[in-house]
């Protein structure tokens, strides 16, 4: 939604039209990354991330938040576990949100300042809550329980923001897995639960450090009205402790991320812009400057600013299906083979040579490389006829998708490039952010250096 002035002088809202980030600004990049040979036989598979795109979408986030008088904009760490690109985030001016001690380590070594790193993971271990203490990042315990072994571990000295997650229950979007403001959510201290309001209420009294409210509704399937509704009962809580104690002691809330990703087309909605319309429509007083806010996207950011090319291995006709078996499957494609519906992915066609085909379309079912059945990114879709030795690209795939794959069948982890195209000339420039996974780290990380440990026993 936009503000407009009506003749009568009242302010009313106006819907923000979707903006179209159109998948064939990545025809140059896919036609260069073959001719220089990142795509090729030897390398029939490679992630893609466009550093211009992501350098965009920081930009919209920061304009839509830009009346909010204080705001840390942290990057979902799981979204995209790659230190060059969250040393770019870094660079953009982002935060970063960690979940595990893998991603505080990866976090660390981008460059976030450890102010600006947020550490949200559900079980914490007592190694894990201490490490966050020394360095200074801010930590949200995820119960009560959490709260008391801070008790025990924290030190008066500790520059960490400490806060508590609360579920405000205000139920699921349409990908259960993805809702985490259910009933029965793993998350957070449920609120609606018989006496767990109030617990919260004292666990603030009874600790003047704890100063941070977090609420994270979901993402994927959850409408902007849910989320909106999560952040809003979580604002009304902190007012309410505030009140009970009689001073400002919560003085910042952490909203979480979760903004959906269209995967149907190009366009991009919802936007940043009309998110932050749905949260003042829910809670009008969110950005009056009486809390600092702490935002945790990931997907949002990233999804329409990468891709998967994949060489065309073979193509062959089962029960009059055309199929096309290729090198991105279910390990760079996880969710989208296992759940179709909720994760669809648009598919591109392109020839040998890295060129958009042509020619007429084509029911083809595109397949992976994993040894079962159902590893199938896409069914039934309408492409110009496939071939061995072309290419196809899996779009919006710029989070989660290639820079977390899964181990499947011993499948290498696939290279990961960023690219930007210089103007005038129009050419494309790549830079390594991680290399393909090699056979003998394949073979190292199965155990070689301990090959005879099983048959030495005896």
């Amino acid at each position: 939604m936009g503000a407009a002035i009506t003749d009568s002088g009242r302010t009313t809202q106006t819907p923000t039209p979707p903006r179209a980030r159109p998948a064939v600004r990545f025809d140059a990049a896919v036609r260069a990354a073959v001719g220089q040979g990142l795509l090729s036989e030897s390398r029939p598979v490679a992630g893609f991330v466009d550093t211009d795109g992501v350098r965009s979408s920081v930009t919209e986030l920061r304009e839509a938040f830009g009346h909010s008088p204080g705001v840390l904009h942290t990057f979902a760490a799981k979204a995209s576990s790659l230190i060059p690109v969250l040393r770019l985030l870094a660079e953009c001016g982002m935060g970063c949100e960690v979940a595990s001690p893998g991603e505080l380590r990866l976090a660390v070594e981008a460059g976030f300042a450890p102010g600006t790193i947020v550490l949200d993971s559900p079980a914490k271990t007592r190694e894990e809550i201490r490490l966050a203490l020394a360095l200074g990042v801010a930590v949200n315990a995820d119960s009560i329980d959490e709260l008391r072994r801070i008790d025990a571990l924290r030190n008066r000295d500790s520059a960490s923001v400490l806060g508590l997650r609360v579920n405000p229950q205000v139920g699921g979007g349409a990908i259960g897995p993805m809702s985490t403001a259910t009933d029965t959510s793993k998350f957070g201290v449920a609120l609606r639960d018989p006496g767990a309001r109030e617990e919260v209420v004292r666990a603030f009294e009874a600790r003047p450090w704890l100063t941070r409210l977090h609420a994270h509704v979901g993402s994927q399937g959850c409408p902007l009205e849910l989320i909106a509704a999560g952040v809003a009962q979580t604002y009304e809580l902190a007012e309410e402790i505030n009140e009970r104690l009689g001073t400002r002691q919560v003085t910042s809330l952490d909203i979480g991320g979760g903004l959906p990703v269209n995967f149907s087309d190009d366009t991009v909605h919802p936007t940043y812009t009309a998110y932050v319309d749905a949260l003042t429509a829910a809670a009008p007083a969110l950005f009056s400057g009486r809390y600092t806010l702490v935002t945790e996207f990931g997907r949002s950011l990233l999804a329409k600013n990468g891709f998967i090319g994949a060489r065309v291995e073979y193509t062959k006709d089962a029960g009059d299906r055309r199929i096309a078996l290729t090198h991105a499957g279910a390990q760079t494609a996880t969710r989208t083979v296992f759940m179709p519906d909720s994760w669809p992915l648009r598919v591109g066609a392109f020839t040998e040579d890295g060129s958009p085909k042509q020619g007429p379309e084509l029911a083809q079912d595109i397949a992976g490389p994993c040894c079962f059945a159902g590893d199938v990114v896409a069914h039934g879709r309408k492409l110009p006829e496939l071939a061995e030795g072309d290419f196809v690209v899996l779009y919006d795939t710029g989070a989660y998708y290639f820079s977390t794959p899964w181990a499947y069948n011993s499948l290498p982890r696939p290279a990961v490039y960023g690219f930007r195209s210089t103007a005038p000339e129009g050419e494309v420039k790549f830079a390594t952010v991680r290399e393909a996974q090699t056979m003998d780290a394949i073979a190292a990380e199965s155990g070689l250096a301990h090959a005879d440990a099983l048959t030495g026993l005896g």
